[in-house]
């Protein structure tokens, strides 16, 4: 384990001068842009993007500092092999699924967590710790857009996921998180895991959000993150209807005349390469003939627009 007392030594190991480390973390609020995405649900998700340096930055404290750190097993986000497939697997075939939502997860997140949990004193000098704090931390959270922030989510929570994972085994529980959705499923009262939950959330600094709160007992569709899990992963109805539709209007129409007729700014190719990756994430979860028919049309269009 490297020990980092000195900034020029932490400086070395990033690659990037000590002056310009600490010029950024001095004015961090010039080195941000707020982004407004529109959320699936309606509303919007405010991202704090950061500008070219500040994100070189975070990536090689990411990639030096953070990308080796231990995660928990129950983690299936913003890790090597993880994913939403992997995320909605272990539900598959219970009898009962609970969803949880920590409610404002990355807002809630504050800078002595950082600075205690992911830059702890037995391996940075206090001053390390105070300036990798800082240029990790936006404001008053943990910015949504920096490149570190989902590695220290998943950092800052470890503890939570094995006392929450410890006390589902030991009643067959299974739980899995995914960022700041929790699942579980199997045969239980929802009542005292989500008041076991609640508590724990509590002691780290973070709260149920209620109106988040999903059961789905036996006979109901029940879904995990997106993909329906009562016998085997699938994409929700929805949202294969919608690759569907899309694949038949393009192809009868052309994809630019598709793209004009929705005022989609995007290119041809553009949209193309996006619809691709639907599909294979479609296709990943559940085998549809129509999806596998459509997805060799929409790789036929790509190479002939190369």
């Amino acid at each position: 384990m490297i020990v980092y007392t000195q900034p020029q030594t932490l400086a070395q190991d990033l690659g990037i001068p000590v002056s310009t480390l600490f010029r950024v973390s001095f004015h961090l609020d010039r080195h941000y842009r707020r982004v407004a995405l529109p959320k699936a649900g309606g509303g919007v998700r405010i991202l704090s993007v950061p500008d070219p340096i500040l994100k070189k930055i975070q990536r090689q404290i990411l990639r030096i500092l953070l990308f080796h750190r231990p995660v928990s097993p129950y983690a299936t986000a913003y890790r090597p092999g993880g994913g939403v497939r992997v995320n909605a697997l272990p539900h598959c075939g219970q009898q009962m699924v609970l969803r949880l939502d920590i409610l404002h997860f990355f807002d809630s997140v504050r800078y002595q967590q950082i600075k205690e949990v992911i830059f702890p004193a037995g391996i940075f000098s206090e001053k390390l710790r105070v300036l990798l704090s800082c240029l990790c931390y936006c404001r008053d959270g943990l910015p949504q857009g920096a490149p570190t922030s989902p590695a220290i989510s998943n950092l800052l929570l470890r503890e939570f996921d094995f006392a929450v994972g410890d006390w589902c085994d030991a009643r067959g529980i299974r739980y899995t998180r995914y960022c700041d959705d929790l699942t579980f499923s199997g045969s239980f009262d929802p009542k005292p895991v989500i008041r076991m939950v609640s508590d724990a959330l509590w002691q780290e600094g973070f709260v149920l959000n209620p109106r988040k709160t999903r059961f789905f007992g036996p006979g109901h569709r029940q879904t995990v993150t997106g993909v329906v899990v009562n016998e085997r992963p699938r994409l929700e109805a929805s949202r294969r209807r919608q690759l569907r539709s899309e694949l038949y209007y393009c192809q009868k129409y052309g994809v630019a005349d598709h793209l004009a007729h929705l005022g989609d700014p995007r290119s041809p190719h553009a949209y193309l390469a996006a619809l691709l990756g639907r599909l294979d994430f479609a296709l990943s979860l559940s085998a549809e003939p129509q999806l596998t028919a459509g997805r060799a049309w929409v790789l036929e269009q790509l190479r002939n627009d190369l």
